[in-house]
């Protein structure tokens, strides 16, 4: 169960919520965890992934371990990246919402964070599908920890109530984690805060994605 301070994004054709905010590098080594039995989330996803792109995030006490979402299209598997805190740069996000009845596809985009004011997030966790970024610099890295034992701030308080599974499973932790040319495809997140100045939300009809993917 989320506590009253957390979030979550969803998607339905009659409401938009957003997840504000990009993620952390998923290096090759968390594919392990998956394959180990990943840690199933106590919440549900929409099933609608969304995409974020930043020119700068970086992030402060990050954990990272598998994860699964379970959502109304079957359990999606996850890299559940966490942080202590985060400042993001020139963040876009996008969702794109198809056969809208009477509309069409219609685009839901989000910037904030442009000039020298920076999105700030605490206690945030994002369930990631894919990520890529032209840099990543990690300050006191340790790699392979069993996912019960990462630090600040671990894992998620409603994962550790009801996730027993694979307490054992592959995690990895750094001091501070500083990604540059980041672009996500995400299912959910969790925080305990976010502000984000300079607001601009649009819909409009067609898409009109943050990034588009590589061929």
């Amino acid at each position: 169960m989320e506590s009253p301070a957390q979030v979550r994004g969803g998607t339905r054709w009659r409401r938009f919520a957003v997840v504000m905010v990009p993620s952390v590098a998923a290096t090759a080594a968390i594919g392990v965890a998956l394959a180990q039995g990943a840690l199933a989330a106590s919440f549900s996803v929409s099933g609608q992934s969304f995409k974020v792109k930043a020119s700068e995030l970086v992030g402060q006490n990050m954990v990272q371990y598998g994860g699964v979402a379970p959502g109304p299209r079957g359990n999606q598997a996850v890299v559940v990246s966490g942080f202590k805190s985060a400042t993001i740069t020139d963040m876009c996000q996008s969702v794109v919402t198809p056969d809208v009845p009477l509309l069409g596809t219609i685009t839901l985009k989000l910037k904030a964070g442009f000039g020298e004011k920076k999105v700030l997030a605490d206690n945030l966790y994002l369930d990631v599908a894919s990520l890529d970024v032209d840099n990543a610099v990690f300050d006191t890295m340790e790699i392979g920890l069993p996912a019960k034992d990462l630090q600040s701030p671990g894992r998620r308080a409603n994962e550790k109530e009801s996730s027993p599974a694979a307490p054992y499973g592959f995690g990895q932790q750094a001091k501070t984690a500083t990604l540059t040319g980041v672009k996500q495809t995400a299912w959910a997140t969790t925080a305990g805060s976010f502000t984000l100045p300079n607001l601009s939300l649009r819909l409009s009809r067609g898409t009109d994605e943050c990034f588009t993917d590589a061929p």
